[in-house]
């Protein structure tokens, strides 16, 4: 059965299916289900199971690659290839935070000034080489590159800066995600209201969402005298996934979320 997207190329041979959806309600659902179900995943892994840590990572980096092997390989965007690497990268981005303050010792300050220094590394590099950070330039291989490595720093650092401000701060998860949540909504009003930039936008909130979703995933899944609601990482994953894959099918039955962008 042909798409839109491929009638659409076939008479417009200027333009080529963007790699990444666009930014819809739906998309920023699943962002929020996704990194929610990261939090709650990893330590499913990591505790509930037994694996460890190290183990836990490991395996999950594995998958992970041949999940984004397969999404280089598809050359457009296809809703579940590109949402089951989201919340894969959200899950490894979670471990590769915890391995570094668990297993290392490495202190949460240090990981969120080193996870920040390290994604506007990749921004500068990104922007350096393609001139622009757009999502909606997503054409070839090596912005897809720099993308998901984006997306990687994006998740490593927003759990460092929710760990840090809701334990070692001391602000506790439900103050948290009412925090992290007001800067979003600011920055919404910014963009709509008060013409600020949409990239910046975009990249500001999406490493937000990190701690608004990691924030309300440990208020819901941690027991009660942690502070949380003690309906358990199976429970709270499960319900996440369900909406995640709720909404993807939604996506992929609508198209609505495909993009065709010009070619340079």
């Amino acid at each position: 059965m042909t798409t839109n997207t491929e009638t659409y190329q076939s008479t417009k041979g200027d333009l080529r299916p963007n790699r990444v959806p666009q930014v819809t309600a739906g998309f920023w659902i699943i962002k929020l289900m996704a990194v929610t179900m990261g939090e709650t995943a990893a330590d499913y892994l990591a505790v509930n199971l037994g694996l460890g840590l190290t183990t836990t990572s490991l395996i999950m980096t594995g998958v992970l690659i041949a999940a984004l092997v397969l999404q280089f390989s598809r050359k457009r965007y296809v809703p579940w290839t590109y949402w089951s690497a989201v919340v894969l990268i959200s899950i490894v981005g979670t471990l590769i935070t915890d391995n570094l303050v668990d297993n290392l010792g490495v202190s949460l300050v240090t990981c969120t000034v080193a996870f920040s220094a390290l994604l506007a590394a990749t921004f500068a590099a990104w922007y350096r080489s393609e001139g622009t950070l757009s999502i909606h330039t997503i054409v070839t291989t090596r912005r897809e590159a720099f993308y998901w490595l984006a997306i990687l720093f994006t998740f490593a650092l927003g759990t460092a800066a929710g760990d840090l401000v809701s334990e070692q701060f001391g602000l506790g998860y439900m103050a948290t995600g009412v925090l992290f949540g007001s800067i979003i909504l600011s920055l919404s009003i910014g963009y709509f209201l008060l013409g600020l930039d949409a990239i910046l936008a975009f990249w500001l909130v999406y490493i937000l969402t990190r701690p608004l979703g990691a924030s309300f995933g440990d208020m819901l899944s941690q027991p009660v005298n942690y502070g949380g609601l003690g309906f358990g990482t199976i429970d709270t994953s499960l319900i996440f996934l369900g909406v995640i894959a709720a909404v993807v099918a939604w996506m992929t039955l609508t198209g609505k979320d495909r993009e065709l962008v010009p070619t340079s």
